[in-house]
């Protein structure tokens, strides 16, 4: 079994990766810690709640500080264009969830329950690296007790997403992504030169919802919406599920080619937030990439086999 924190700010391909990580019969959620991102840290956490509830999910909910790592950095927008004013497609999620909160914040989560299961837990972040950052900087050992991190966001031979240097995530906090990136743990990062390629259409995830609709009724209706939005960026009528293959990887890692190398993030100018990798296999003069440890990238991936397993773990 697969021990798991997930890392969230729900958000509709959230919502999805969330409940392929309660379905899947390998992985034990242990931990949902919540991000400001999709939207505003409250409504994050509300949203996370929410899904807990409707989905009968055991694992606790802490709360984000909903803080960038600098605190210098002004706040953005949320993207209520293409995850709703909800967060969740617009599907008027009640104001309140009477579900409780763990005591803890995020971060402080993050480090108790690393540290009661050394060499266990996996992180998956798929908002910005907040949480994570102010972990790693409150206690620097749990690098060494986290079996591994695996992250979406990032783009490296591809433009990105919120500007043509940078993808949304990591453009959200890029000062929590390099902190993130260059510690002394063992990071993934599933980002969009990968993500881009697997589309779940209106069609197949009306089938799906066929198939079970306890639990897939809700999933199809908060996706309406980001599919409405994606409609311009895909071929077909449907969602790139981003955040669902970062959870596929941790159980299906052969899908999936990866290039190791150290990974820095620009934090300001015009490209903020762009991840950069030194590949190991290039030899380069001395830089800001030395003595810092390899990382790995997704660069490849087998999209149909990636799809056809969420199907089927959906479904459960």
């Amino acid at each position: 079994m697969h021990k798991v924190i997930f890392d969230t700010d729900p958000g509709v391909d959230d919502a999805m990766a969330l409940l392929f990580l309660h379905n899947h019969p390998e992985i034990d959620l242990i931990g949902i810690t919540t991000v400001f991102g999709n939207a505003a840290i409250e409504t994050t956490t509300r949203n996370a709640l929410f899904l807990k509830r409707e989905w009968g999910i055991a694992a606790p909910v802490a709360r984000g500080e909903g803080k960038t790592y600098n605190p210098m950095r002004n706040p953005v927008d949320w993207p209520v264009l293409i995850h709703g004013h909800d967060g969740l497609g617009n599907i008027d999620v009640p104001d309140t969830i009477d579900l409780p909160l763990d005591p803890r914040p995020a971060h402080r989560f993050i480090i108790e329950t690393v540290r009661a299961n050394p060499g266990e837990v996996t992180l998956i972040a798929v908002g910005r690296m907040s949480n994570l950052a102010y972990a790693l900087k409150e206690d620097p050992g749990i690098a060494g007790l986290v079996r591994q991190v695996i992250i979406m966001g990032g783009a490296f031979d591809v433009p990105g997403n919120i500007t043509p240097a940078a993808e949304a995530n990591i453009h959200g906090d890029p000062e929590a992504a390099d902190a993130v990136m260059t510690a002394p743990w063992k990071v993934v990062v599933v980002g969009l030169d990968v993500t881009m390629k697997t589309v779940m259409t209106r069609k197949r995830l009306a089938e799906l919802t066929e198939r079970n609709g306890k639990h897939l009724k809700l999933l199809s209706d908060i996706s309406q919406f980001y599919i409405d939005f994606y409609g311009q960026h895909v071929e077909d009528e449907g969602m790139v599920v981003h955040d669902s293959c970062a959870c596929i990887y941790l159980v299906a890692p052969e899908l999936f080619t990866t290039r190791p190398g150290a990974i820095r993030v620009v934090a300001g100018g015009i490209a903020d937030g762009q991840t950069i990798q030194k590949p190991d296999a290039r030899t380069f003069p001395p830089g800001n990439w030395d003595d810092l440890p390899s990382q790995h990238a997704c660069i490849g991936i087998d999209a149909e086999k990636v799809m056809a397993l969420l199907d089927e773990t959906l479904v459960r």
